[in-house]
């Protein structure tokens, strides 16, 4: 193994992957000398695509070529002694986005994915090679490759008001290739490198701010956004003259190595094993190279990276997270069926149908996201005034975080009103329920406000399995009906699924779409099906979990045999969070609606009675049921326990069965669609890439229907 990153790499042919740079958007090298005060000169290098900030620079093989030549003419410059420090910053709002995904997922075998990771590596590793410091002005977006620059360079400043910082390649299903995973866990320590490297992408993709980048130590220096540039360069010019001394307060000194790194490495990975389990691989890939970081030279860690990195890009996760990165960054932000926006109506009152957590929850997103008057009601004044405490109280949550300022709050809360006058809805433009899931109630509480708003006012109902159209049999207008289904908890899950009846009009469902966007939520078009989409789904699988058990297989066994789905959480534990009552009542829809392929036990309901009906591990985890319910349980077990192997196939081959009956009758458009509702509304993980890919890959399409749902499936490369 050699010392230096450039003799690593000064032999290997790049040819294969520069040769396929067709239709890759170049990010320029830009350089401009800057004399600094002290009079020293710093060649500043500008990274910019030519586009504007709605296409962020990104880092193709083309790009990264003519970085590298152009960081080759610096080191020339240096040697000449024409300049004292080389600068790296971006475009206006943006460093860097990373690596173009597109290119790296067409890579074509496994040695050409390993030529990326090296190509990146040989780049970025000549900033620290040039014979002066380097400094990476983050002045925006610098996610995944991005950083990666940042990380290369001797020194780091931050705009204050950068979008985002974040290495998230876990979340992506592979690992930070370029220099990530060695550098920084050697810049901040072992345990804020495991938060950035797997914690943060496994929460949701979470990413970092620029303070909180300073706080970690990932940059030396953060400036407001005004004078940011002309701050860096004087701060630069300060440490090239002995005047600024940096001081890297969470770098790890040899104590930590030896003592904190593998304890904080054991803990990770037992977390890891207790909340996702061992089906997902980059972040226990993530997790080695971090840990073998702590000793051996850059270039070996490097070389590691390199490895694991084309292992991940050429394996049928990476392929299946680029599939479900596709549909969240495309295929969410154009719905599929949503009639012209210009059908719809403004809305500029919403009124809202109860006044219980949920129905307060929406006003609260309603009241914050759309900023116009929100109005609840209920059936006594003291729900109404509980209904508007509570969303009064989290504003003032949000003010207390600094999310929002004393005049936006006040404002918002003037904005919330709550009465049992139902004559107020009389001005609103969209209402929508939040009560009891029954038809009847809901039909009488439609039938009521149905006499009081406008003609042309929308109507929306939250149902989360019942018939829209039954729902709407009584009303007078039903095509101003629409189904607007909500996922909890309202203010995180991305998902509304938008259900269209036989009766709902265009104006009533562009209507919907526009208000789903303007909530910032993710709107998917289903028709009004049992379950509509992501329900019926998950009521395939909990029906699967709990016959396993009626059939006399312990719950442990049935938690553990669900692991390859890959999903957040087990079948029960899944259940214990919607609520028992919650999930008896979807089972039940379903077995009423298609009694020949869905389970469900009377037993259930006596179970959802109980005040706690299941044992977890400190994780969340399953382990085993109350005595209470074991006590209900047994007269309804059998005596057959069923294999893992027979468990996980009968999910397998009905969930295939579940998605071909609806796509065959039109419930959603294509099966992306089913996917899309999966991944933003049940967690379901980029790496399955929703459910057909998985169910494509482990044969269950073949073998219930003959076919695939991907031409061709969607697999990792091989070779």
């Amino acid at each position: 193994m050699t010392n230096t990153v450039s003799e690593q790499y000064a032999e290997i042919d790049f040819s294969p992957i520069l040769a396929v740079t067709e239709g890759e958007v170049i990010t320029h090298s830009r350089v401009r000398d800057i004399r600094l005060a002290s009079g020293k000169v710093l060649a500043l290098v500008t990274l910019d695509n030519g586009r504007d900030h709605t296409r962020p620079n990104t880092l193709g093989p083309a790009t990264m070529s003519q970085l590298g030549e152009t960081l080759d003419a610096l080191k020339a410059r240096v040697s000449a002694g024409e300049i004292q420090a080389v600068g790296i910053t971006g475009k206006q709002y943006i460093l860097a986005a990373g690596a173009d995904l597109s290119d790296i997922s067409k890579v074509g075998s496994k040695d050409n994915a390993r030529l990326v990771a090296q190509l990146g590596h040989k780049v970025f590793g000549k900033l620290s090679e040039l014979g002066v410091p380097t400094f990476a002005f983050v002045n925006g977006l610098a996610l995944g490759g991005g950083l990666e620059i940042a990380l290369n360079s001797t020194y780091r400043t931050v705009d204050a008001s950068a979008a985002a910082i974040a290495l998230p390649e876990v979340f992506l299903g592979i690992i930070p290739g370029w220099g990530g995973a060695y550098l920084l866990p050697n810049l901040i320590g072992i345990e804020n490198a495991l938060e950035v490297v797997i914690s943060n992408p496994l929460k949701q993709n979470r990413m970092l701010k620029p303070q909180q980048a300073y706080d970690y130590g990932i940059v030396d220096a953060i400036f407001p956004a005004a004078n940011y540039l002309e701050d860096s360069l004087a701060w630069a010019d300060g440490v090239l003259t002995g005047k600024t001394k940096v001081d890297r307060k969470n770098e790890p000194g040899k104590i930590e190595r030896l003592t904190k790194w593998p304890i904080a490495i054991k803990m990770a990975r037992g977390m890891l094993e207790s909340k996702i389990g061992t089906v997902p691989k980059s972040p226990y890939a993530a997790l080695e190279l971090l840990d073998k970081a702590k000793s051996g030279t850059k270039a070996e860690g490097f070389a590691r990276e390199d490895e694991a990195l084309a292992e991940l890009v050429t394996g049928d996760q990476f392929a299946a997270s680029m599939y479900a990165f596709d549909l969240v960054q495309k295929r969410a932000k154009r719905p599929v069926g949503a009639p012209d926006k210009a059908l719809a109506k403004k809305v500029g009152k919403v009124g809202i149908i109860g006044a219980g957590l949920m129905a307060s929850q929406f006003a609260l997103l309603f009241v914050r996201k759309l900023q116009v008057p929100v109005l609840i009601t209920d059936l006594d004044q003291a729900r109404v005034d509980k209904g508007v405490a509570y969303i009064h109280d989290e504003i003032g949550k949000l003010e207390a975080k600094g999310r929002l300022d004393g005049d936006s709050a006040n404002r918002l809360r003037a904005l919330v009103t709550g009465t049992t006058d139902k004559s107020l809805y009389a001005d609103c433009d969209f209402v929508i329920e939040a009560v009891f899931e029954e038809v009847g109630v809901k039909q009488q509480v439609f039938g009521e406000i149905e006499r009081i708003i406008a003609e042309d006012a929308i109507l929306a109902t939250n149902t989360s399995s019942l018939s829209v159209e039954e729902i709407g049999a009584k009303l007078a207008h039903p095509e101003r009906l629409v189904g607007f289904h909500f996922f909890n908890p309202v203010a995180v899950m991305p998902l509304i699924e938008i259900v269209k009846t036989p009766q709902t009009s265009d104006a009533a469902l562009s209507t919907a779409f526009v208000v789903a966007k303007n909530l910032g939520k993710n709107a998917v078009l289903t028709a009004d099906a049992p379950g509509f989409v992501v329900n019926r789904l998950l009521a395939k699988v909990m029906g699967e979990a709990a016959r396993a058990v009626y059939e006399g297989t312990p719950i442990a066994d049935v938690e553990k045999a669900f692991a390859p789905l890959g999903l957040p959480m087990g079948p029960f534990q899944l259940i214990d969070l919607v609520g028992w009552k919650v999930a008896a009542h979807v089972q039940d829809t379903m077995v009423h609606a298609f009694p020949d392929r869905f389970y469900a036990n009377e037993n259930f309901h006596a179970l959802a009675e109980l005040p706690e009906v299941v044992e977890k591990d400190r994780g969340g985890r399953v382990t085993g049921w109350t005595k209470a319910a074991e006590k209900l349980l047994k007269p309804a077990v059998g005596s057959s326990p069923a294999s893992a192997v027979t468990i996980l196939a009968r999910v397998q081959d009905g969930l295939a069965q579940e998605i071909r009956i609806m796509l065959d009758a039109g419930v959603v458009p294509e099966v992306e669609d089913i996917d899309l509702c999966l991944i933003l509304g049940a967690g379901w993980p980029f790496i399955d890439g929703g459910a057909s890919p998985y169910l494509d890959r482990e044969g269950a399409s073949e073998r219930v229907f003959g076919d695939t749902f991907h031409h061709p499936a969607i697999t990792g490369i091989a070779g």
